[in-house]
C-alpha cells in the first residue's frame, strides 16, 4: 500500500546584533548544515552537497536510519535553499527500493521594526510502499503515525537550528572581526606599528 506521510516546520528567530551582518555569514551555506545536525552525522560530498546521517528512527516497530543527500545553497540576499536530492534506507532493503523523501527549505534575513529577524520553513514528503502485515493497519492510523513522525523530525532539526545557528554566527562574526583587526595591523608602516 503507497502511502504520503508529510510535515513543515516554519521558524522565525530574532538575530543579535553583530559587528558583521548575518547576511554574510548566510552566504557560506555549509555553516548551515553543520547548524541542523551533529558534525559527526555530516560527510561533505562536494561544495554545495552533503550526507546527513539521521538518527535511528522508530515506526510502528519498523527501526530504520535513512541518510539524506542535501544540495544546499545561498542567494546574493542571504536567503539560503536546502533540498534533498538522494535518500537511502539503511538496513531495510524492501523498504529502501520502496521509498521516496523530499525535504526543501529556506532561510533568509529579513527587517522588523529596526532589527534583523530570520524566517523559514521546511516541507518533508516521504513516499513509502507500506508491507505487510503494516499495510493491514488502516490508512488513517498509519498517516497520523508517519506524520507525527516527520514532525518531530523537523521540531528536533529546528530547535538545532536555532540554538546552533546564532552560537556559530557569534562566533563567525567574531573570528571575522580579528582577521580583519590583524590585517589592518599588517598594513600599517613600522613607523605607525613601531616593534618595541
Amino acid at each position: 500500500m503507497n502511502t504520503q506521510f508529510v510535515a513543515s516546520q516554519s521558524v522565525e528567530i530574532a538575530v543579535p546584533e553583530q559587528p558583521v551582518p548575518i547576511q554574510h555569514y548566510l552566504r557560506q551555506p555549509q555553516r548551515l548544515v553543520y547548524a541542523i545536525a551533529d558534525s559527526n552525522r555530516i560527510e561533505q560530498l562536494s561544495q554545495d552537497c552533503f550526507r546527513l546521517t539521521m538518527r535511528p528512527l522508530d515506526f510502528m516497530s519498523l527501526k530504520f536510519q535513512p541518510t539524506v543527500d542535501l544540495k544546499v545553497w545561498a542567494d546574493a540576499d542571504g536567503t539560503v535553499h536546502l533540498t534533498s536530492v538522494r535518500c537511502e534506507i539503511r538496513g531495510l532493503e524492501y523498504i529502501n527500493q520502496r521509498f521516496a523523501l523530499d525535504l526543501k527549505g529556506k532561510l533568509y534575513p529579513y527587517q522588523k521594526n529596526g532589527t534583523t529577524q530570520l524566517k523559514g520553513r521546511a516541507d518533508l514528503k516521504v513516499n513509502v510502499d507500506i508491507p505487510l502485515p503494516f499495510c493491514l493497519t488502516p490508512k488513517p492510523i498509519l498517516e497520523t503515525t508517519g506524520n507525527g513522525l516527520l514532525k518531530s523530525v523537523l521540531v528536533r532539526i529546528k530547535q538545532k537550528l536555532m540554538h546552533q545557528l546564532l552560537l556559530d554566527y557569534r562566533y563567525w562574526a567574531s573570528q571575522d572581526v580579528q582577521t580583519r583587526n590583524y590585517q589592518q595591523t599588517q598594513k600599517l608602516s613600522p613607523a605607525d606599528n613601531p616593534i618595541i
